[in-house]
């Protein structure tokens, strides 16, 4: 019974303090953070997520990582948001050789 009060408030908390032009598709964790519009888009005025992956080589593993950090915001924050080549601030960052390459993604989400 606790988790649900607990959600039912976080829920309309998220609800409440939603910046304008939140839409069904948002889950209203993304109102947690301060949004700023940016050539067209909401994005995330200083909040970053990150993404990691692996792979024979560097194409295989930047995508896993770009996959990871895709599936991760749009679960948190709605479909909208999950565009890695929508967001800004990306930094890509890979290490190893051919045959077993790790690379890490970090951007600022943004939704159009």
């Amino acid at each position: 019974m606790k988790r649900i009060a607990v959600g039912s408030v976080a829920l309309a908390a998220g609800l409440w303090l939603s910046p304008a032009g939140a839409s069904a598709q948002d889950t209203g964790l993304a109102a947690l953070h301060a949004w700023v519009r940016i050539g067209g888009r909401t994005c995330m005025a200083d909040h970053f997520h990150d993404g990691t992956g692996s792979g024979p080589t560097r194409a295989h593993a930047q995508a896993a990582a770009v996959r990871a950090w895709q599936d991760f915001t749009a679960w948190e924050y709605g479909g909208r948001w999950g565009s890695f080549y929508s967001a800004i601030s990306r930094s890509v960052r890979c290490s190893g050789s051919r045959g077993s390459v790790s690379c890490s993604v970090s951007a600022r989400p943004c939704r159009r």
